[in-house]
């Protein structure tokens, strides 16, 4: 379990930007809470420090990584050479005290590094031992991506450290094994440790790919020329290592009569948590956040409150940050607390306005919904639908400055006035771009200063 006592440890602050004010009778409460964790040992670069505990004590960190080896990988032959590659760049960037594993994934899984059931410990020898073992990874087999996982975390389970957390990278569908293992997997490694998953080339399919890393709390991405492999691992390992606070959760508590409608995290990417709630005392549940460095986030909450009259004003909801402790319990971060008001009034300019903040990741979230819709309809055949979304997504995509996810859009529809949606779908569209745009579609961009 993590010692939060260590200086550090990034300091956590929750600001909340909402428009308290409601008309008579008024009842639903909207709330962007921003959660900001800074001055840890992570400023300025992600590896910035490189020892975190003093010698004697337990290392900060239990990284596995988790190859494909399936057949699929020798197809290019370049594919699993890159694929070692990149492992090998992604070794080089782990902090020295760091325990880790290397799995070779196929319809069964195997140890690459360092066997036996256990874990290494990262230093000069154990990163050499590792590369020369990687070398003789092949490619041969299934898939079956929940043994995988569940490896990982039985290895990640065995070290005594503050932050556990998986890289996945796969190039093929889950075929050797039902959807049914895979969510079993999930559900069983969820909260125990976080994971970004990669897929690489085309022949995988996103939502799989996104389910793990949304049911884990990690990233997901494609890489789909092989050769990017090694840079995008190098990145994931050096934010993985500047996490230094792991199992955070936002706690919300709320009056009687009070009800949860949603709870959201809509930057930097949308990710949906109300049915992640663990109930932590009356009126009070806990929603997962996973592991920290020095970063922001923001999160939607959006609450029902008791109808009331003019004049009449409530704490609609209290929220807070906490952390777990080695007995069970959890401990409140110091100064990580806000309040969500709810006021009643017979101004209507004050009553109808929305909090920019509020507007603009409602549309964050409601882009996001719009391509998933339009490549679903798209893939079924039903174009007109699908151009009905995805020009609704151009609009919101333009109106909201998400100038990313605009260049992803232009790659599937070509683009006849952005500002009102008009779309025409292309007659061909790559694979990989359509791709991209569907892993991507959840990436927000923040409210514009």
């Amino acid at each position: 379990m993590a010692n939060f006592s260590k200086s550090n440890v990034p300091q956590f602050s929750v600001d909340v930007y909402q428009n308290e004010y409601l008309p008579e009778g008024g009842r639903e409460v909207n709330a962007i809470v921003t959660v900001t964790a800074t001055g840890g040992g992570t400023i300025g670069s992600a590896v910035a420090s490189p020892h975190l505990y003093s010698p004697g004590e337990s290392p900060s960190a239990a990284v596995a990584i988790m190859v494909d080896c399936s057949g699929s990988m020798d197809y290019p032959p370049t594919k699993m050479r890159n694929a070692r590659d990149a492992t090998a760049a992604a070794v080089d960037t782990l902090r020295d005290g760091v325990h880790f594993a290397l799995i070779g994934g196929t319809h069964v899984t195997k140890e690459v590094y360092p066997g036996g059931g256990r874990l290494a410990v990262a230093d000069a020898t154990t990163r050499d031992q590792a590369k020369q073992a990687l070398r003789k990874l092949s490619a041969g087999g299934g898939t079956a991506i929940g043994t995988w996982l569940r490896l990982a975390d039985r290895l990640l389970s065995s070290a005594d450290v503050a932050i556990r957390h998986g890289i996945l990278l796969t190039d093929g569908r889950n075929e050797h094994e039902s959807a049914e293992d895979l969510k079993a997997a999930l559900d069983a490694c969820a909260g125990r440790f976080t994971c970004d998953a990669r897929g690489v080339g085309t022949d995988w399919v996103v939502k799989e790919v996104t389910g793990i890393a949304s049911a884990l709390l990690g990233t997901a991405d494609i890489v789909a020329d092989p050769a990017g492999l090694a840079a995008d691992f190098t990145r994931m390992m050096e934010k993985a290592m500047g996490k230094e606070v792991a199992d955070v959760a936002l706690r919300l508590w709320t009056p009687v009569g009070t009800t949860v409608k949603f709870v959201k995290q809509v930057a930097p990417t949308v990710e949906q948590l109300t049915d992640r709630r663990t109930e932590s005392g009356p009126r009070s549940g806990d929603y997962p956040t996973g592991s920290w460095g020095d970063e922001s986030r923001d999160y939607h909450v959006c609450v029902e409150v008791p109808a009331a009259s003019v004049g009449q004003e409530m704490l609609a909801a209290r929220v807070s940050l906490v952390v777990p402790q080695p007995d069970g319990s959890t401990r409140p971060l110091e100064g990580a607390q806000a309040l969500v008001r709810a006021v009643w009034t017979d101004d209507m300019v004050a009553s109808t306005s929305i909090n920019p903040q509020v507007a603009h990741y409602t549309g964050q979230a409601e882009l996001a919904q719009a391509i998933q819709q339009g490549l679903d309809l798209r893939k079924s055949g039903d174009f007109d639908g699908a151009t009905a979304k995805l020009g609704r997504a151009v609009q919101l995509a333009s109106a909201s400055g998400n100038a990313d996810t605009a260049k992803l859009l232009a790659k599937v529809v070509d683009v006849v006035d952005a500002a009102t949606g008009t779309v025409r779908l292309k007659a061909k569209v790559a694979e990989a771009d359509e791709m991209t745009l569907e892993t991507r579609s959840t990436k927000t961009v923040r409210v514009k200063k």
